[in-house]
């Protein structure tokens, strides 16, 4: 299965780091707390999630990863100010890898450069953010443009976890070797 990078800094949104967490491990997925200092201790906005910073931003690259979410809340206001998380994330989109953002978290997107001619949504007070980095923003639950993933709030979390997943499957699906060797035909035993 996967490695997915969640990138979470203090006042993270507590259900949009819950939801999609769980929902990915569930799959079989790992899910690893990327933050700005490996061991320090996170709370969210709501101070009903703790977690525990397992990587630092600057300490890993994207090819580690398959896939990165970035819930909202205060946290992407600050991470987007790190030059490391705005790397991993540019890196990411770059590489075609799903990013993943709900709520305050396409505020990484435009760190990173990765929404102009895109179709977006978001907490309607990024909507002007978005549109200004070249953005067309759409309000859905959930928006899928190309490796890019949208969502605007809590209530979008089922929606936005199941566009993830999707994703990933397509993402593996593509990396599976076809059937009967590398051009089709039947491998020879000698």
């Amino acid at each position: 299965m996967a490695r997915i990078a969640f990138i979470v800094d203090d006042m993270f949104e507590d259900s949009e780091l819950r939801v999609p967490y769980d929902r990915l491990r569930e799959a079989g997925h790992e899910v690893v707390i990327v933050g700005l200092e490996q061991g320090r201790k996170l709370e969210g906005k709501q101070k009903k999630e703790k977690v525990t910073v397992e990587r630092a931003a600057k300490d890993v690259r994207a090819e580690e990863f398959a896939a990165l979410v970035v819930p909202g809340g205060y946290s992407p206001d600050h991470l987007r100010t790190s030059l490391d998380m705005v790397r991993l994330t540019r890196d990411m989109f770059v590489a075609g890898k799903p990013v993943a953002a709900v709520c305050h978290g396409p505020w990484m997107l435009v760190e990173a450069d990765a929404i102009d001619g895109r179709t977006v949504t978001s907490w309607p007070s990024l909507k002007t953010d978005l549109i200004n980095a070249g953005a067309r923003w759409v309000d859905r639950e959930v928006v899928e443009d190309g490796n890019l993933i949208t969502s605007r709030n809590p209530g979008d979390l089922a929606a936005f976890s199941a566009a993830i997943l999707r994703q990933l499957d397509r993402t593996a699906e593509a990396r599976r070797p076809a059937a009967g060797g590398e051009h089709g035909e039947t491998p020879t035993m000698h």
